[in-house]
């Protein structure tokens, strides 16, 4: 087994630019962006950007079409500009003539300019059923797309979608050069994009380094060419304790997320800083489109969660804030609006799904008593190891109203799992926006999108939900599709297949020095505009 020295050799790496010897200069360490991710990246190829471990990595590597702000705006990227027709099935894109790929001996003088062909191809590969992209779906809606010209990138929907821009924000519609794909070069390990680093070395689960990209075409608002930094160096640590020691021993920059492992130590109940911290770390926080709920499967064979009034009385019998205050620091918003998450348009907050009403729950439980003759309702909650603070908490809530709930932990890919399968009634979930846009949410709640074959998990049935929401995808104003998407989710609180828990914040934290990070509600990590100052 490697050894924590051997883990964090990655500080002492031989770069052109860098040495861990005696002349080493405070200011070249702080070109230097290091982090921890406790999760190895499994491919450096987008088509394969499923984890946000791939995700955090293929950002720094790659350029798409088009890209988001930390507001969650399409802008340009590649694309310089482009047209919607009037029906909302034909999308232009006038691509920039001044990128280049990243230096290597595939092309014939070292690099290239992008041209639209690049995106014709790069699309190819997601529907290649060779390639086995899990990002093929965000094709589902394309009729054809070709190139023009050099710069004129055409792509034609089968029906209006007015998140398709959303859609192509996402790393899987980078662009790659067709001369990476030849017999005996691996991809994988050896990418090759615009992005603002390069690769430069990947010793898998152990070390990973990025180095500037020299040729990067874009500039910040004084005329400097970005990025700002020489490199970032990532090291994988498993253990999210042994990362955040590496943090506060000042070894790395940045962590990212709030474990239980950690929670106590660097914040207080309140959601502040520690105060031994506060001198030496920033903490950034904002929405996160990632919505915590538990589940129940619409169609089991569990006669209690098929009942409504349970369903129901779950939702109102336990304080989202408390549970926010207690179990999270502080570092979430009681779901009580809906599915969609706070920081995304179509989220209501006038509108109230449920909260706290013991009373309420209590009457509930008594109806379906009468009704039923059950006298002792028992239902199973499946859940992880993670969440199991929360799942006894609730547990004992909800004893207070009447309804018996059991415990089952399960290791998390045996409960995805379990869950997609529908092995399990009653389950814990999390859904993590994959574009910024509410339908991404109501989609789990379409009847043709069951699990295993789509996001349904619950097995939610409604003909009136699937009529708005089919009437979503053909409304291109976005105010008006809005008050469709706060229909529909009214309409899924009132029916109940859901328990929504918390909206999720993004927690970030640097060291002092580090500036320029920003956030946003996907936790999107950018390091194009990153700098470290001298201590």
């Amino acid at each position: 087994m490697k050894s924590i020295i051997h883990y964090i050799s990655i500080f002492c790496i031989s770069l052109t630019l860098f040495s861990c010897g005696k002349d080493t200069t405070k200011n070249r360490d702080n070109q230097v962006f290091r982090f921890n991710q406790d999760a190895n990246v499994s491919s450096l190829d987008p088509a394969f950007a499923k984890s946000q471990d791939n995700i955090w990595m293929c950002n720094q590597l790659f350029n798409g079409l088009v890209q988001l702000d930390d507001s969650l705006n399409i802008k340009p990227d590649l694309a310089k500009s482009w047209t919607i027709s009037e029906d909302g099935k034909t999308y232009t894109f006038t691509l920039r003539n001044d990128v280049r790929f990243h230096k290597n001996k595939v092309f014939k003088d070292s690099t290239r300019v992008v041209i639209a062909g690049d995106f014709e191809f790069s699309f190819n590969r997601l529907l290649d059923e060779k390639v086995a992209s899990p990002g093929g779906w965000i094709m589902q809606n394309v009729e054809n797309f070709k190139a023009k010209n050099d710069t004129i990138f055409e792509i034609n929907l089968k029906k209006s979608f007015p998140a398709f821009l959303g859609l192509l924000s996402m790393k899987y519609a980078s662009v790659v050069p067709r001369e990476a794909f030849v017999s005996g070069y691996d991809f994988r390990t050896n990418p090759i994009g615009t992005g603002p680093f390069q690769f430069k070395l990947w010793e898998e689960n152990v070390k990973l380094v990025l180095r500037k990209n020299p040729l990067y075409f874009e500039k910040d608002e004084n005329g400097k060419q970005l990025p700002y930094l020489e490199a970032v160096a990532v090291t994988f640590l498993p253990d999210k304790q042994s990362g955040f020691l590496q943090f506060a021993q000042g070894k790395i920059d940045f962590i990212s997320g709030l474990h239980p492992s950690y929670k106590d130590e660097i914040l207080t109940q309140s959601g502040q800083l520690q105060e031994k911290y506060k001198n030496d770390v920033n903490m950034i926080t904002g929405p996160y489109l990632n919505t915590e709920y538990l589940g129940f499967r619409m169609d089991g064979s569990d006669k209690t969660v098929l009942d409504k009034r349970i369903r129901q009385a779950l939702n109102y019998g336990f304080d989202r804030q408390k549970l926010v205050t207690y179990l999270r620091n502080g570092m979430g918003t009681p779901a009580i609006n809906g599915i969609i998450p706070a920081g995304l348009p179509g989220f209501d907050e006038t509108k109230i799904g449920y909260s706290y009403d013991i009373q309420k729950a209590r009457s509930l439980v008594a109806e379906y008593k009468k009704a039923t003759g059950d006298l002792n309702p028992k239902v199973a909650l499946s859940t992880n190891a993670t969440y199991l603070d929360i799942s006894e908490y609730l547990q004992r809530e909800w004893k207070k109203i009447g309804v018996d709930v059991s415990i089952d932990v399960n290791p998390p890919a045996t409960l995805r799992q379990a869950i997609s399968t529908g092995k399990v009634s009653f389950f814990r979930a999390s859904w993590i926006a994959d574009y910024p846009d509410a339908e991404n949410y109501l989609s789990l709640f379409y009847s043709k999108n069951f699990a295993p074959n789509g996001p349904n998990y619950t097995h939610f049935k409604n003909a009136e939900f699937d009529e708005l929401y089919e009437d979503a995808f053909l409304e291109t104003d976005d105010l008006k599709r809005f008050v469709l998407y706060q229909k529909m989710d009214q309409l899924v609180m009132k029916e109940a297949p859901v328990i929504p828990l918390f909206y999720d914040k993004v927690a970030r934290f640097t060291r002092k020095n580090v500036v320029g990070l920003g956030i946003n509600p996907l936790n999107m990590l950018d390091l194009r505009r990153v700098r470290k100052l001298d201590n």
